[in-house]
């Protein structure tokens, strides 16, 4: 018998990919948060670490692998189709080339930093998720979420930055701005996370399951194994 997706799994996965393309088009927009100087994807990225949560803690590591590679399946895609997109040549009668071309022309240099960023950090907030839950047995799940979104998002950070804008931007700027990124995506997490308990528990009650990733192999390639 085929395994079956459940509704909630298949809706968290759907507003995990939403949130990933969402915040990569939102980072072209600087924006201030108590005259702190981000990027307006940090309205939405945080929500894709919570969901990586939801999903390591109710289904496991597998599950969370697959939806991690297929939010950069479709990342890829949506970037893909808007290179191509902006190559073709605009209608004569068109103005707005220039602001499509700004949002949606993104420098390789970018892409490939956010995309590398994004699998280091999400593989790590799922791997730590599930060794902590083994290890606390099934305890304490605001620690841990609260611990294996630091850890994610410190990665994604780590990575992110000096590959977008090593050589671009001062080393001295480029610490602050990347330690300022990790406390406030991690705060989000803090400050949602009564709403990441109730879910969690909801969906535990509704799929009638509580997966302990015992005996698994923690590949972050075995896509089929699920």
């Amino acid at each position: 018998m085929k395994e079956k997706v459940s509704v909630p799994f298949m809706l968290l996965g759907i507003l995990f990919n939403v949130c990933l393309i969402t915040a990569n088009l939102l980072e072209t927009k600087v924006i201030l948060v108590f005259d702190i100087t981000v990027t307006a994807g940090l309205l939405v990225f945080p929500v894709s670490y919570i969901i990586n949560d939801c999903i390591a803690e109710v289904w496991g590591f597998k599950k969370a692998r697959l939806i991690i590679w297929s939010g950069f399946a479709m990342n890829f895609f949506v970037v893909v189709a808007a290179r191509i997109a902006v190559a073709l040549p605009a209608a004569p009668f068109w103005e707005g080339e220039e602001g499509f071309n700004f949002v949606f022309g993104m420098a390789p240099r970018i892409v490939v930093a956010s995309l590398s960023a994004f699998l280091a950090g999400s593989f790590l907030n799922a791997y730590v998720m599930s060794k902590m839950k083994i290890a606390s047995r099934g305890k304490n799940f605001s620690v841990r979420a609260i611990c294996s979104t630091v850890v994610g998002e410190t990665a994604d950070s780590l990575i992110f930055f000096p590959l977008a804008f090593g050589g671009i931007i001062p080393v001295r700027e480029l610490l602050i701005i990347m330690g300022i990124q990790i406390i406030l995506k991690s705060l989000y997490e803090v400050l949602v996370l009564p709403v990441t308990i109730r879910v969690v528990k909801t969906i535990k009650k509704i799929e009638g399951t509580d997966v302990y990733d015992n005996d698994i192999s923690y590949s972050v390639l075995k896509i089929k194994d699920l």
